[in-house]
């Protein structure tokens, strides 16, 4: 199951509709712009995780903080903290507010939906990413979270590999350029 579908899927979709309920987004409206804003933060993770001391680093944040329980208890969605912890998240993903802004842009040409609303559901949707990689590496060994037999990367994998050619470079040296302009 790749991210995203990790994320809808939660909770028979509770967990989407609580995110969209927080920015004044009807179901439909926030698996639209989930669709549109979470290929590019998985852009970000993978990225991140092929750093050096990414995966580590990945690992830390995981193992230190409570991310499922955004999956486990959807209504968590709407504590300031989640909000918090999704700007932190977006803080390590893309670097700047500036480049936050830009997503929502871009996700907002593709949905019809308002950048300010895609603003404000950007942390939540990094919040969400966050929660279902917890999900995940509480089910593979640390040794499965970036490898090509399983966790974290399988879950990434079929979501950038756009062009189904087997690999991901392509696409996401793509969608990175396309967001960094």
């Amino acid at each position: 199951m790749n991210i995203l579908d990790a994320i809808m899927n939660a909770q028979n979709g509770a967990a989407v509709r609580q995110a969209g309920s927080q920015v004044g987004l009807a179901p439909d409206q926030t698996t639209a712009a989930l669709a549109a804003l979470v290929p590019a933060l998985a852009a970000g993770f993978q990225r991140n995780m092929q750093s050096q001391g990414g995966l580590a680093d990945l690992m830390s944040a995981l193992s230190s903080g409570n991310h499922g329980q955004y999956l486990d208890r959807p209504t968590s969605l709407g504590d300031d903290a989640a909000v918090a912890d999704g700007n932190a998240i977006l803080g390590h993903l893309l670097g700047s507010k500036d480049v936050s802004r830009e997503l929502a842009t871009r996700a907002a040409t593709q949905t019809g939906l308002s950048p300010d609303v895609l603003k404000r559901l950007l942390p939540l949707a990094a919040t969400l990413m966050m929660a279902a990689f917890s999900k995940q590496s509480s089910n593979v060994s640390p040794a499965g979270m970036g490898g090509s037999g399983g966790g974290l990367a399988s879950m990434l994998t079929p979501l950038l590999d756009q062009n189904r050619d087997g690999s991901i470079v392509d696409d996401v040296t793509s969608m990175i350029g396309r967001f960094m302009k």
